[in-house]
Order: C-alpha cells, then sequence, then structure tokens
C-alpha cells in the first residue's frame, strides 16, 4: 500500500506543479487488490500531503482509516460503474471550468476543433452541475459512465479516471490542454471546426485505438 500511496503523491504534486490543484482542492484514489480504496485525505494540500494521511475506504463507502473527502463520492461511483477503473483523479484545471462558466449551455468541449481531442479522447463532456459534498456529485456521472474516461465538472473541476494512475493523470493534463487550446482560439475569435469527413475519419481512427486515454 505504500507504494500506491507514494505514486498518488507523485501524481499530487505533478497536478499542483501545473495549477490544476490549489490549497486542499482535488482528490487523487487508487483502487488497491484487494478492492479498497486508497485517497487523499480531507483538508489537506495535496503538495504537502504524505503517505500516512491517506484514507482507506471499502468500494462501498465504508471508511476503514483516515478521514476521506465527501467528494469521494465521486471516486467511489466511477469505480462502481467502471470495471476497468483502477485511478481517478480530480482537479480544478482552470481553463477547463472556465469553459462550463462561460458556456453554460455546451453540452462537450469543441471536440471538433481539434484532431488531439478526437484521438486521444473520443470527447470531453461536462457533467451537470452539482453542489459540493453532496451525493448528486456522483449522480451526475452516471449518464456518462463507464463510456467517457474525462469529465468537466460544471462550474467545479474535472474528472479522469484510467486503468492506472498515469492513465488518469495524463487524462486531466490532455483536458486541460485542450481546453486552453481553444480557450485561445475562442480569445482570438477563430473557433473554427475540422470538415465533417476528417471528424469521421478521426472517430474511426479512435476506435481502433480503443477506450484508453493518451
Amino acid at each position: 500500500m505504500l507504494n500506491q500511496a507514494q505514486s498518488i503523491i507523485s501524481v499530487c504534486q505533478r497536478l499542483y506543479n501545473k495549477n490544476m490543484l490549489a490549497a486542499a482542492d482535488g482528490n487523487v484514489s487508487c483502487r488497491l487488490a484487494d478492492g479498497n480504496i486508497l485517497i487523499t485525505p480531507s483538508g489537506v494540500s495535496k503538495a504537502n500531503v504524505k503517505p500516512e494521511d491517506m484514507a482507506l475506504l471499502t468500494i462501498e463507502g465504508e471508511v476503514i482509516k483516515g478521514k476521506p473527502s465527501s467528494e469521494s463520492l465521486m471516486h467511489l461511483q466511477v469505480y462502481q460503474k467502471c470495471d476497468q477503473a483502477k485511478a481517478v483523479v480530480h482537479a480544478h484545471p482552470p481553463h477547463a471550468i472556465a469553459w462550463s462558466v462561460a458556456f453554460p449551455d455546451l453540452k462537450e468541449l469543441p471536440s471538433t476543433c481539434l484532431s488531439e481531442v478526437i484521438l486521444a479522447a473520443g470527447s470531453i463532456p461536462f457533467a451537470d452541475y452539482a453542489r459540493p459534498g453532496t451525493a448528486d456529485m456522483g449522480k451526475v456521472l452516471l449518464p456518462h459512465l463507464p463510456d467517457c474516461r474525462l469529465l468537466i465538472l460544471s462550474r467545479h473541476g474535472a474528472l479522469s479516471w484510467g486503468e492506472d494512475l498515469n492513465e488518469a493523470a495524463m487524462g486531466m493534463e490532455r483536458l486541460e490542454h485542450s481546453a486552453q487550446i481553444l480557450y485561445l482560439a475562442q480569445s482570438m475569435q477563430q473557433l473554427t471546426h475540422l470538415p465533417q469527413s476528417e471528424v469521421e475519419a478521426l472517430k474511426q481512427m479512435r476506435k481502433k485505438i480503443g477506450p484508453r486515454t493518451l
């Protein structure tokens, strides 16, 4: 379990250094071999979290050790609905959140502008707003699981999951990098889209790649 805790800490520092976590925001978790969930603690800066701070839960949400965040409800929903999920990252990437604030009616990040979004993720939907700390945080994910591994949480943050911690962390980086590129294009008033024929070709390539986030 110590190795998994150290891996979680590495992901936390990686995201903190990229300005996707501030103060005590966000949480990172992984599913252990016995099925229990190791997750970062409540109220602790992810830049300073230590292995002994980690909380441990059953997949049903029973606390075995530590003080998990109330946002663990999101993580548990992913693990319960996605058999392949071995890691979940919840962060607050600024550009991704800004899209949900500026364009509340958008259903997904404009994927047809960038080939990388289609090839790496397929699409990046917006989950409906849910009040932090409530069961609704998990419920709003349900329409998107298990098909989507990257989600923007409207007016709150983002969530990524993967078959290991690296995929989940890379997914969060992909999400925010794409949101930043699109933000820059929008600010130049030049948000343009690929031809539909190219979009369809990229979708076919994505099918061959498989479900992992790149």
